[in-house]
C-alpha cells in the first residue's frame, strides 16, 4: 500500500483524537468551574459558621460579670490601684478590662481620651508575674508614661531610635533572661517589632521562658487602613498572635468606628475578643467654634488676650497645622508676653523633652505643638485646648481635645475656624485613604448651626446622644436663646457659582475656591465676575455656604499637580437639587463665655494676678489706639535655633506641605479699614440693645453692599466675652 493511501487515514484518525481530547477537556474545564463554584461556597459557609461560633464565643463572654470584685486577683487590684496609683475609685469599663486581660482574654477597650485607658495595661503589669510589652506610636506618649511610672517606683523602660546602644543592650538582656523584677513594663513603636531581628529574639525567648504577661497595643486604631491615623508597620503586628498564641492582647484607642473595630480584630487575628466600650461623651469639655481673622496679628493678639486673661495660670495647648505655624504662634505669644515653647516631631529630641518637662511642671503655660503631641500625656489640669486650625478628622479632633480636663473639671475645647485652611487640609491628604472624608467631617461638624456640638460628635461615632446631656456645654447650646441664623434654601446661590465655574470655563481658566469666593462678592479678577449683583452675605457666610456646596457633593475640588505642590481649583459636582433645594442653616459666630475656670496652676512667672476683666481682642481698627501707656508693650523674646533631627520611628509622619498655593486675597473674611467698627452687637439689627453703647449708626458693608449697624464703643455684654474678629452681626437679608 502507498504512503498516500496511508496519510489521510492517519489524518482522519488524529482528528477524531483531538477532538476527543478536546471534548473531554470541555468536561473537565466544566467540572472544575462546578468545583471551583462549590468550593467558594463552601469556604463563604464555612467563615460564616465560624463567624457565628467566634459571635457565640465572644457574647459567651460578654456575658460574663467582668466588672465584679471576686476574682482571685480582686484584693491586689484594689491594693495596687489604691497603694501605688492612688486612684480611690475605676472608671467606666476599667475593672472589666483589667479582669478579663488578667483571666488570658484578648480585648478591644474604646474609651475617650481621659477616660483612663494605660491604666487598664498598667495596673495589670504588677499584678501578673512577667514582662508587658505596650507598642505604642510616640516617643512623647513613651516618655511621659515611662516618666510618670518610674516617679511610682515602678520598674519601667523604653527603647526607640535614639536609645543608645548600651541602653538597649541592657533591655536585651533583661527580655532574654525575663526579669520581671527589674523590668516590668516596656515600651516600643511598632517599628521595633517589623525591623529589628535582635529585639524579636529577645522576645521570643522571654515568651519561651513564660515571662511574657501581656501585649498592650496603644492607639490600636493605627492598625487600621479605615483608620485616621494610619500606621503601615503596625500591620507587622499581626504576627504577634501567632508566635504568642496564648498571651492576651489588648488594643486601646479612644477614636475608633465600627468599620476600624472589624478591620483591627481581622489584622490583628483576635478570633475570640471581648469588646469593651466606654462612654464617649466627656460632660466636662466645653466646645466651641471661632472663626479665625485673616489677620495673623488680631488672631495672635486675641490668643494672648485669651490666655492671660481667662486662663491666666491654667495649662493648656495649642494645636498647630504645620511646623511652621507652631514656631510662628509660639515666637509671636513670647512676644506677647505669654509663657509657650513649640513641639513637633521633627524638633531635636532633647528640646522636645525639654519642653515636654517644663510644661509637665508648669514652668510653661502653653505647649503650642502640632498632632505629635500629646497622645496619651497625663496631665490633668489641662484647662484648654485651642485648635489654630481644623484638625485632618473628627478622630483627631475628638481626641486631641480630650486632653482637657482629664481631671473631671471644666475645660474648654477651642477651634478656630477658617475657610481657607480646609484647602490646606485637603490639598495635602487629598490622596490618601478616606482623606477627604476626613477633612469634610471636620467642615460639617464646624460650618453646622443647628445642632449640639456634641450631637455632631456623637453620631460620628454611632452613639446616640440627647441635647440635654450637653448641660449648655457647647456654643449652640450655651447660647440657644439668643438669635440664630434660620434654616434656608441656598440653591439660588448654587446656581450663580455653577455659572461663575462655566463662565471661567469658557475662559479657559480654572478658579481656586477663594477666587470664586471673591468673584461671587465682585471681588478680585473683573472679567471672573457676573453682571447681577453680589449676596447680601457676610463674607463669612458666604463661605459656609461655599463649603457646605463641596463637602455634600453639589460642587467639588478639583486637584492638579504641579512641580512644586498640589493645586485646588473647583468643579461642578454630581450631587443632584431636588425639589425641595439644598436646605443649609449657617453657623454664627458666638463669643466664649465669660464663666471663668476656677482650677488655676502656679506658672511661674506667669501674668499679674490682676482681677479678671472683659476685654476685647485688638484688631486691625482700634489696634493703633490701643498703643498706650497703659499697654504693656510685647517684649522682643525670640525662640531659641532648633536643631532639625531625622525624624523619629515613632513620630507620626507629618506629610508637610511647604505651600498649597491656594490664593490668599486680603478679602477673605470681614473689611478691617474702618475705625468705627470695633464691636458689633449680638443680634440682627431689628434686635440690638444699645443700652449701654455708644451713639449706634448705620453704616455701608463693603462685603455685601447693604448697611450694618455698628457702635463706636465697646460693649458690656455680661454673657459674652472675646470674638476672633470686630465683626458679630450676620446679614440675614436672603439666607
Amino acid at each position: 500500500m502507498s504512503s498516500d493511501s496511508i496519510e489521510p487515514t492517519a489524518e482522519a484518525d488524529l482528528n477524531a483524537r483531538l477532538r476527543a481530547i478536546k471534548q473531554e477537556l470541555e468536561e473537565v474545564n466544566i467540572e472544575l468551574s462546578r468545583l471551583t463554584n462549590r468550593r467558594m461556597k463552601l469556604e463563604q459557609l464555612q467563615e460564616k459558621l465560624c463567624n457565628q461560633k467566634i459571635k457565640l464565643k465572644s457574647n459567651e463572654l460578654a456575658q460574663k460579670d467582668w466588672g465584679r470584685q471576686q476574682f482571685p486577683w480582686s484584693s491586689q487590684v484594689q491594693t495596687v490601684l489604691g497603694d501605688v496609683f492612688h486612684i480611690k475609685e475605676f472608671r467606666a469599663q476599667q475593672l472589666g478590662t483589667i479582669n478579663a486581660v488578667l483571666s488570658k482574654q484578648d480585648v478591644l477597650l474604646l474609651a475617650p481620651t481621659g477616660g483612663g485607658k494605660s491604666l487598664c495595661y498598667q495596673l495589670p503589669a504588677l499584678v501578673a508575674d512577667g514582662i508587658t510589652l505596650i507598642v505604642s506610636p510616640l516617643i512623647a506618649l513613651m516618655e511621659d508614661q515611662v516618666w510618670a511610672l518610674q516617679n511610682l517606683g515602678i520598674k519601667a523602660q523604653y527603647i526607640c531610635s535614639s536609645t543608645d546602644k548600651e541602653s538597649v543592650s541592657a533591655v536585651h538582656k533583661l527580655l532574654r533572661e525575663g526579669d520581671y523584677n527589674n523590668l516590668k513594663l516596656l515600651y516600643i513603636t511598632p517599628e521595633r517589632i517589623a525591623k529589628s531581628n535582635r529585639f524579636m529574639a529577645a522576645l521570643q525567648k522571654c515568651y519561651n521562658a513564660k515571662k511574657l504577661a501581656m501585649v498592650a497595643i496603644d492607639e490600636v486604631h493605627c492598625c487600621s487602613q479605615w483608620g485616621h491615623d494610619y500606621r503601615p508597620d503596625y500591620k507587622h503586628l499581626s504576627v504577634l498572635k501567632t508566635m504568642f498564641p496564648d498571651v492576651p492582647i489588648l488594643g486601646v484607642t479612644a477614636t475608633a468606628t465600627a468599620k476600624v473595630v472589624a478591620d483591627v480584630r481581622k489584622m490583628l487575628n483576635l478570633r475570640e475578643c471581648l469588646i469593651f466600650n466606654a462612654p464617649f461623651n466627656r460632660p466636662n469639655l466645653y466646645y466651641h467654634v471661632l472663626e479665625k481673622s485673616a489677620d495673623k496679628e488680631e488672631v495672635h493678639d486675641m490668643l494672648a488676650d485669651l490666655i492671660k486673661k481667662k486662663y491666666r495660670q491654667m495649662s493648656g495647648i495649642i494645636y498647630a497645622f504645620s511646623v511652621k505655624d507652631t514656631e510662628e504662634i509660639s515666637t509671636q505669644l513670647l512676644q506677647r508676653d505669654v509663657k509657650v515653647l513649640p513641639y513637633y516631631g521633627n524638633l531635636d529630641p532633647k528640646q522636645r523633652s525639654k519642653a515636654h518637662q517644663k510644661w509637665m511642671r508648669n514652668q510653661i503655660q502653653v505647649i503650642v505643638a502640632t498632632n505629635a503631641f500629646g497622645m496619651g500625656i497625663d496631665k490633668s489640669d489641662v484647662r484648654f485646648v485651642i485648635h489654630h486650625s481644623m484638625s485632618k478628622s473628627m478622630e483627631n479632633y475628638f481626641q486631641e481635645s480630650g486632653r482637657a480636663g482629664r481631671d473631671g473639671k471644666r475645660s474648654d475645647c477651642i477651634l478656630l475656624y477658617q475657610f481657607k485652611d480646609m484647602f490646606r487640609l485637603s490639598t495635602m491628604i487629598f490622596s490618601e485613604y478616606e482623606g477627604l472624608s476626613n477633612v469634610y467631617s471636620m467642615v460639617k461638624y464646624c460650618i453646622n448651626g443647628k445642632e449640639c456640638r456634641r450631637k455632631l460628635i456623637s453620631r460620628h461615632f454611632a452613639e446616640v446622644w440627647d441635647d440635654s446631656l450637653c448641660d449648655r456645654l457647647c456654643d449652640h447650646c450655651y447660647y440657644r436663646d439668643k438669635v440664630q441664623l434660620p434654616e434656608q434654601d441656598i440653591a439660588k446661590y448654587y446656581h450663580t457659582l455653577v455659572a461663575i465655574l462655566r463662565r471661567a470655563e469658557t475662559l479657559q481658566t480654572k478658579l481656586t475656591p477663594l477666587k470664586l469666593v471673591d468673584a461671587w462678592y465682585h471681588k478680585g479678577s473683573p472679567k471672573n465676575r457676573l453682571e447681577e449683583p453680589p449676596p447680601l452675605l457676610d463674607r463669612y457666610i458666604g463661605e459656609q455656604v461655599v463649603a457646605f456646596l463641596i463637602v455634600n457633593g453639589y460642587l467639588k475640588e478639583d486637584f492638579q499637580y504641579n512641580q512644586y505642590t498640589a493645586l485646588c481649583y473647583v468643579a461642578k459636582g454630581s450631587a443632584y437639587v431636588g425639589k425641595d433645594g439644598i436646605r443649609f442653616q449657617a453657623a454664627r459666630v458666638f463669643r466664649i463665655p465669660i464663666d471663668s475656670l476656677k482650677t488655676p496652676v502656679n506658672v511661674s512667672g506667669s501674668c499679674p494676678s490682676t482681677e479678671y476683666q472683659g476685654v476685647t481682642p485688638v484688631t486691625s481698627s482700634n489696634r493703633a489706639s490701643s498703643e498706650s501707656p497703659n499697654r504693656i508693650q510685647p517684649s522682643k523674646r525670640k525662640l531659641s535655633e532648633f536643631e532639625e533631627s531625622d525624624q523619629d520611628e515613632c513620630t507620626l509622619i507629618e506629610n508637610e506641605t511647604s505651600s498649597t498655593n491656594i490664593n490668599t486675597s486680603p478679602s477673605l473674611g470681614t473689611e478691617k479699614n474702618t475705625s468705627d467698627r470695633n464691636i458689633i452687637s449680638e443680634c440682627d439689627s431689628t434686635e440690638i440693645d444699645v443700652t449701654n453703647v455708644g451713639p449706634a449708626k448705620k453704616r455701608k458693608d463693603h462685603n455685601t453692599g447693604g448697611e450694618r449697624l455698628v457702635t463706636s464703643n465697646i460693649t458690656n455684654d455680661e454673657d459674652v466675652l472675646f470674638v476672633p474678629n470686630s465683626v458679630e452681626v450676620i446679614d440675614v437679608d436672603e439666607l
